[in-house]
């Protein structure tokens, strides 16, 4: 299963291991760990937590059975983020691919318009502004990326496949 929600980025993996502290070890209702995470986490709303508690679940942090979450007792190791990252977030491989593929440095709008005709048909017709919608996608896409290690920043704003130790390659 590939999930599309994902959350604000984070500046780092330790934010990704303090959201899932707050998430309770006994199964609980959304709407409860969703205020967990509010409160605790600061995340701004209802919304905004539920992404979070996707997002969780996408990087096998989180497991959720019958509406209710429970945190996995398990650290959020970067390796195994990278990987989970990798393989259940919708277009992340391809986006990996396509800067491991590039020539040079990406900007977004570029990397969007090469990952576009992957979109689901019916997620076009889904949002009247489906492009919007997926512009903004690619961008957290990338900027996780960033925050896994898996991609760097240029000084200009465009994105590069993250050399083994996590810096822009020369």
């Amino acid at each position: 299963m590939k999930f599309k929600v994902l959350p604000e980025p984070a500046a780092d993996v330790e934010r990704v291991a303090e959201m899932q502290a707050a998430v309770p070890l006994v199964p609980d209702e959304e709407t409860s760990c969703c205020a967990r995470l509010m409160k605790r986490r600061g995340v701004p709303s209802q919304d905004r937590a539920k992404e979070w508690l996707t997002f969780l679940r996408a990087l096998r942090l989180v497991e959720e059975d019958g509406g209710q979450y429970r945190r996995l007792p398990h650290a959020a190791d970067p390796e195994e983020l990278r990987e989970a990252f990798r393989e259940r977030v919708y277009l992340a491989e391809d986006v990996l691919a396509l800067l491991a593929d590039a020539d040079g440095p990406q900007s977004s709008e570029a990397v969007f318009e090469r990952v576009r005709d992957r979109l689901p048909q019916w997620e076009q017709h889904r949002h009247t502004d489906a492009d919007e919608v997926w512009r903004e996608r690619v961008d957290r896409l990338l900027e996780w990326a960033v925050t896994f290690g898996l991609a760097s920043r240029t000084d200009d704003g465009a994105y590069v496949e993250a050399a083994d130790d996590g810096r822009v390659p020369d």
